[in-house]
């Protein structure tokens, strides 16, 4: 929902140039929508912000971390690590049976320290941390801002 807003403290973008609140909406994709509607209206969208006001993390707990887990996403992450250095290493061999081998060892190396790494890691934990996440930080409000110069055009864009 927008609203619009008159008083509202100015921010300065990348440009340097302060920028005044033309509207304030409670989701990112209503803000972004505004300044696609800008854009359709060949308003100068170069000059304008979406800022997030009222910030806040939030975090999704996805699962138990065990140590069996731990190992296997480690065994995981560092097969796929192992095949990149063992393709990388293997453009300088010169047959197909060497560039097979250098790719199986890089991948069979890579697995065997990626599962160490990761089981490591989460005893280094000791039970402290038993579960994992993804983190995002999330703003109560988005204000799209403009430089004074624009404010009057995009606010009637906008209404």
């Amino acid at each position: 929902m927008a609203t619009a807003t008159q008083h509202q403290p100015e921010f300065r973008g990348d440009a340097g140039q302060p920028g005044t609140v033309v509207a304030t909406y409670d989701s990112y994709v209503e803000a972004e929508q505004a300044i696609d509607r800008l854009s359709d209206a060949k308003f100068p969208v170069e000059n304008t912000e979406i800022v997030g006001r009222d910030l806040r993390l939030v975090e999704q707990i996805t699962g138990r971390m065990t140590l069996g887990r731990a190992t296997l996403l480690g065994l995981g992450a560092g097969a796929w690590f192992g095949l990149l250095i063992g393709v990388l290493i293997g453009i300088f061999t010169t047959t197909t049976s060497a560039w097979a081998a250098v790719i199986a060892w890089g991948l069979v190396i890579g697995a065997l320290w990626g599962a160490i790494i990761g089981f490591v890691a989460q005893a280094a934990v000791r039970g402290r941390r038993d579960f994992s996440s993804q983190s995002q930080i999330v703003a109560a409000h988005y204000d799209v801002t403009a430089p004074q110069a624009y404010v009057s055009r995009a606010h009637d864009l906008l209404a």
